[in-house]
């Protein structure tokens, strides 16, 4: 009998948890819970695998540790974490006939983002940490590959850190073009490869940059969060320091579309396979970090009608919220649904792309990110 249960994957700075519901996304159970007390900055399905869950751990006692579950969440163990070595991000190569060649390793600081890789390639998962790197495992995590085309980028002497530190926060891969990925750092800005992640290219032209004397540089930009149009994935929406912009040509130019709302600074972008040209943010303040309409608010942009519009007033859920990049996301669905989770520990679903909404009458600690196992069909 096929799964019909929708699941919600929080990961907050106390622990990781999954709520299940079901497909009218009204009810919510809390159904499993992992690693109690310990910062999770990102949850993750992978749809290739139905029931394998990632989570990208960051303990202050153990450091970052990789965890996956085959059975949505019930139980869970370590895989492989990579380490960095001081030269370049490469694996560190000990020869026991001269160990003082050995290059000096360090830890890598925090796991940022897991992404499952193309379906043509079931066993292959991308792993952004900080510093700046990005790893390529093609055995589901058993071992881990640097991704150096893009860790030894010819830019990287321009990178700095944007306020989470020096992450690789934001990895996609395009469903048409299974050779073409996507990499968001704070704050370098996105890159582009073509060709599997051998080469990489900036894709910044167009953003700007208030925060530095060249207000519209090639490299530099602090991104927050990027998403892909489902229905064309060269359709790209992005979440800047500096606004929000839309890319129509695989990121070589960006137009801000973000001006005529209240605020354009935020962290989160989604969008939602039953919803193509449509991406959502949550537009927040940038010096206070928290929303100034009142109360929640979650903003449509519509490509087609290059217009905006709010989802639901901040009468809804009055009171001050923030967000973190990873806390917005959508189902698979039809209707699309939409989750929010903020950083006071409010989780926010809407079944029906925008037009009602409840409150998950839960309190979690403060929220890092939301994302959705769906159902399997």
């Amino acid at each position: 009998m096929a799964d019909r249960k929708v699941r919600i994957l929080i990961g907050t700075r106390k622990g990781g948890y999954v709520l299940e519901g079901d497909a009218a996304r009204k009810k919510w159970k809390l159904a499993a819970q992992m690693q109690r007390g310990w910062d999770v900055f990102h949850m993750t399905a992978d749809p290739r695998h139905p029931g394998d869950l990632y989570a990208c751990v960051n303990s202050w006692l153990w450091g970052p540790v990789l965890y996956r579950s085959r059975n949505y969440g019930r139980n869970w163990d370590e895989i492989g974490t990579p380490m960095l070595s001081a030269t370049s991000g490469r694996r560190p190569r000990f020869d026991p006939d001269h160990p003082e060649a050995a290059p000096p390793t360090y830890p890598i600081a925090n796991l940022w983002h897991l992404e499952p890789g193309h379906a043509s390639e079931p066993d292959t998962l991308f792993l952004g940490v900080d510093p700046y790197s990005l790893y390529r495992s093609d055995d589901l995590g058993s071992s881990w590959d640097p991704v150096s085309g893009l860790n030894d980028h010819p830019s990287k002497s321009q990178w700095g850190a944007g306020n989470g530190g020096p992450c690789l926060h934001t990895v996609l891969v395009d469903p048409t073009r299974p050779k073409r990925l996507f990499a968001g750092i704070s704050s370098a800005g996105l890159l582009r490869s073509d060709d599997g992640g051998r080469s990489w290219k900036l894709a910044n032209h167009g953003v700007e940059t208030p925060f530095n004397p060249e207000k519209f540089p090639e490299v530099g930009q602090c991104v927050h969060k990027v998403a892909m149009d489902p229905a064309r994935p060269e359709t790209l929406y992005r979440q800047d320091h500096g606004g929000i912009y839309v890319s129509r040509d695989a990121g070589d130019r960006w137009d801000r579309v973000g001006k005529p709302l209240k605020d354009d600074f935020g962290f989160v972008v989604a969008t939602a396979k039953h919803r193509p040209g449509r991406a959502f943010f949550v537009p927040i303040e940038g010096e206070s970090r928290l929303t100034s309409s009142g109360g929640f608010q979650v903003q449509e942009w519509n490509e087609a009608s290059k217009k905006w519009r709010a989802l639901m007033t901040p009468r809804k859920f009055p009171g001050e919220f923030g967000n973190h990049r990873e806390g917005l996301a959508c189902d698979a669905l039809d209707p699309a649904g939409i989750y929010a989770g903020t950083s006071t520990g409010q989780v926010f679903v809407s079944p029906d792309a925008g037009r009602s909404w409840d409150q998950v009458p839960i309190q979690f600690p403060a929220i890092h990110s939301v994302a959705i196992a769906n159902p399997v069909v």
